[in-house]
């Protein structure tokens, strides 16, 4: 009950965000389990530009979009660092920020591989950032890649 009287305090803009934001998530969760990887980030890349560039009075700031990640985050079954660094990119590119998915591999104790999936800008981790980060070896990036 706290948590809708909080969501029903919002502006209609913030409510708005957070609701595209949760099913944005929800769709690329479930696009990771239905479709090839790639194919799935076609279709996020035209998503991302399918709108010209926007206003700066609508513009949402990158702060605001992670923030709004991660609270929807909770209520995604399954919603991993992947579907979490896809949907931050898709917002990201979406109100004309710059941010660039980071997908690195670690091997663990018992010599599995193990992986995560991050955003970088200007040299900053802006969602995934975890404590033990460093142990990633970053993979080459997906910018640029013909898809």
């Amino acid at each position: 009950m706290k948590r809708l009287r909080k969501f029903l305090r919002l502006s209609a803009g913030d409510r708005n965000f957070l609701i595209v934001t949760f099913f944005l998530l929800a769709a690329i969760r479930l696009g990771l389990v239905l479709i090839q990887f790639n194919q799935l980030l076609k279709l996020l890349t035209k998503i991302s530009h399918s709108r010209e560039p926007l206003p700066s009075n609508n513009q949402v700031s990158v702060g605001k979009i992670v923030w709004t990640v991660n609270k929807v985050t909770r209520y995604v079954p399954g919603a991993k660092c992947l579907a979490r660094a896809l949907t931050t990119q898709v917002l990201m590119r979406h109100y004309g920020h710059s941010g660039e998915l980071r997908l690195g591999v670690a091997k663990v104790d018992t010599g599995k591989l193990e992986a995560h999936a991050w955003i970088e800008s200007q040299g900053l981790v802006i969602i995934g950032n975890i404590p033990d980060l460093s142990r990633y070896t970053p993979l080459p990036s997906l910018e640029g890649v013909k898809l």
